[in-house]
């Protein structure tokens, strides 16, 4: 069989023989984005004038999770998360204002719409009849509070002015309910709402301090509809949101410093992008993005140091980030890769769902941290402002760890689920973020499909995929290809691919593909160092997609949540707080060390080592991460606590020592709720 081997982004021809002996020919390409020369024909995308998008969002339901992700959906439903109707206050049905017609009552505002967009996301993903069924009192709730005027939802005015922000996410539970339903009435109510916010007056409009910054999410309400109704009255209403939400596109600043603002309001200019065609309106999202870290994100994880806000001079890997941002930044990048097609936006996803995200939460999903830092080796109940800017006990796992992220933290798992696999413009399928899932969808020529994958990314770099399709039909196939990964191949049906795709590109198959057919990705990984200059010469450990942390005991210490709660934590009456503990988190062996390196080649000071998968399939844990890496490293004796009780700021690098070598293990940064992940290097 005569391969072709061809440069990046020309096409090659080849012949395979399939399970049947029949000759099959195969296209394969590398490629930067796919193609937007058409739109999908199969799943709503952006209508004309709106730029094309790259990928097309599939609706909810389509893609089942598999392996860890599933568990850690499934934690989360049997957790607070799947709990919180029974727990929290605001979510009490009685004097409800998301239940009441002319929107009043005792709890209304963002919290309910904040939980139930993870919560319906999660329900459908999950299909459990008990979870949609809560979801349908509150979506009902929500479509009957519809007033003559076109107004829904609860009546909250601030300063003489209503307030929109928690409609606004209001408006993604109803859309994700439409995905899965085609319920008509979802269309109707945003049609009547939209045309009521026509009416409002500029300086009645996106005022209050949250709305303002976060019109974005009303953009994107906006396009979703006029791309399932063409109404395009609907774009003069972007217009209108658009220069009276927050000027986002200043060229050297932001209009707040608040982290989870920035983490989903950086991408507005982008998102107006699409009707604006400008380009300096993308180009100011990758601006923001960029500016946060240079400035703040100079450390591991895909996040900054934001703590409530980001100050100056607060730098350190110490300085921590909401679960709220981490799950919002997840979400932007999301939405910009579909906007973009470009695969760094999937990178940023990764790198916080991987190494920042899973260490917020305790294993079992009952309980959380408002705040967690790349660099964190106490995890109590202590006030340590102003070293952190929040004053209270911020950075213990509690079930109560702030109102805001006790409430939005699900879709974190549920929207990352949704967007592994993404349609194309051109009927395909593309895989945009590995996990081990099932996807069905509908491609070429609207024959559906499926296709398994099967991984443990990102423990290891193998994805192998099934396809399982009534009929033979031809469509193209995306296969992302990690920035970290220098030499991909690829197999279909057991046979190489002769394929010049580079990190950061795309490789995409065409073919006439049959029932049982197979592609196996591999994606090799190595260890990678990365220094972070402008912190101190320290250095990160990446093998893969996963950073790694120092491995340090944790004693974990019980506490009773209704007395370390957050100052704004209202429980319902009748809840138990024994079911649902705190926990504070210390250190039970030494974590200031240096890492000793192989100055020639560091990336050879570390050994590999593999353990077998956890039986729990839980791997984001300190003793069950199924990959260690052993290393050299010197304690640093004058690094310890501050006056704050936080790890100190990191010394200068490279730094003396004169304690003896040790060996230490490093785990993925992710399983570690206490962890240095920024570390100096010894001399």
């Amino acid at each position: 069989m005569k391969l072709l081997r061809y440069t990046a982004l020309a096409a090659s021809l080849f012949c395979l023989t399939d399970a049947f002996g029949q000759n099959t020919k195969y296209q394969a390409e590398a490629v930067d984005r796919p193609a937007i020369k058409s739109r999908n024909a199969f799943y709503p995308s952006n209508r004309a004038p709106l730029k094309p998008q790259y990928f097309v969002k599939l609706p909810v339901g389509s893609v089942k999770p598999g392996g860890w992700l599933l568990q850690n959906v499934e934690r989360q439903a049997d957790g607070l998360a799947g709990n919180l109707g029974k727990i929290s206050v605001w979510l009490t049905r009685k004097n409800n204002a998301w239940l009441s017609p002319d929107g009043k009552g005792d709890w209304g505002w963002e919290e309910l719409p904040y939980w139930l967009k993870g919560y319906v996301s999660t329900a459908y993903l999950l299909d459990r009849k008990e979870m949609i069924d809560e979801s349908k009192l509150w979506l009902e709730g929500t479509l009957n509070s519809q007033r003559p005027n076109g107004d829904f939802g609860p009546v909250v005015e601030r300063k003489g002015k209503r307030d929109l922000w928690a409609q606004m996410l209001m408006l993604f539970c109803l859309q994700t309910y439409h995905e899965r339903t085609q319920d008509a009435r979802v269309l109707d109510l945003m049609k009547k709402y939209f045309a009521w916010q026509m009416t409002l007056p500029d300086d009645q409009f996106l005022e209050d301090y949250w709305e303002k910054s976060r019109g974005g999410d009303n953009l994107h309400s906006v396009y979703w509809l006029y791309n399932h109704t063409g109404d395009a009255s609907l774009l003069q209403l972007a217009e209108k949101i658009h220069r009276n939400t927050a000027n986002w596109r200043q060229a050297d600043n932001l209009p707040n410093w608040h982290n989870v603002n920035i983490a989903q309001c950086f991408r507005e200019p982008a998102t107006y992008y699409l009707q604006s065609h400008n380009q300096a309106d993308l180009q100011a999202t990758y601006r923001n993005h960029q500016m946060v870290r240079e400035k703040y994100g100079q450390v591991p994880g895909g996040m900054w140091g934001g703590d409530e806000n980001s100050r100056e001079g607060y730098v350190d890997p110490r300085q921590a980030v909401e679960t709220c941002g981490m799950v919002e930044q997840m979400g932007s990048d999301e939405m910009m890769l579909r906007i973009t097609g470009d695969p760094f936006w999937a990178e940023n996803c990764e790198d916080v769902a991987f190494n920042t995200l899973p260490a917020a939460f305790m294993p079992d999903y009952r309980s959380l941290r408002y705040l967690t830092a790349p660099n964190m080796v106490v995890s109590d109940a202590k006030n340590h402002s102003p070293g952190i800017e929040n004053a209270g006990p911020y950075l213990m796992m509690n079930p109560f760890s702030s109102r805001c992220c006790q409430h939005n933290h699900s879709n974190g798992w549920s929207y990352y689920a949704e967007n592994l696999w993404m349609a194309t413009p051109d009927n395909g399928l593309a895989a945009v973020l590995f996990n081990e899932s099932e996807v069905k969808a509908k491609v070429g020529n609207g024959t559906e499909v499926t296709l398994k994958q099967e991984t443990n990314y990102p423990f290891e770099g193998q994805i192998r995929l099934t396809i399982r399709t009534p009929k033979s039909v031809r469509f193209p196939l995306y296969l992302r290809i990690p920035a970290w990964c220098g030499q991909p191949t690829v197999q279909v049906n057991g046979q190489d691919v002769a394929v010049d795709v580079k990190p950061g590109q795309y490789l995409k198959l065409t073919d006439t593909w049959n029932n049982g057919d197979r592609i196996r990705l591999n994606l090799p990984m190595s260890v990678q160092i990365r220094t972070w200059t402008k912190n101190k010469n320290s250095v990160s450990i990446n093998y893969g997609p996963l950073t790694y942390s120092l491995k340090i005991q944790e004693d974990y210490v019980r506490q009773e949540s209704d007395k370390t709660a957050q100052h704004d934590a209202k429980w319902q009456a009748g809840a138990d707080p024994s079911a649902w503990p705190s926990f504070e988190i210390f250190p039970k062996s030494a974590w200031n060390y240096g890492l000793v390196l192989n100055a020639a080649q560091p990336e050879q000071s570390f050994e590999i080592v593999r353990r077998p998968w956890p039986a729990s399939k839980v791997p984001f844990t300190n003793d069950s991460a199924p990959i260690e890496l052993k290393a050299k490293a010197k304690r640093i004796p004058a690094w310890g606590l501050d006056e704050h009780g936080l790890c100190a700021v990191l010394p200068q690098s490279p730094v003396a020592s004169s304690e003896p070598v040790e060996e230490v293990t490093l785990i993925p940064m992710g399983a570690a709720r206490l962890r240095i992940s920024a570390f100096p290097v010894v001399k």
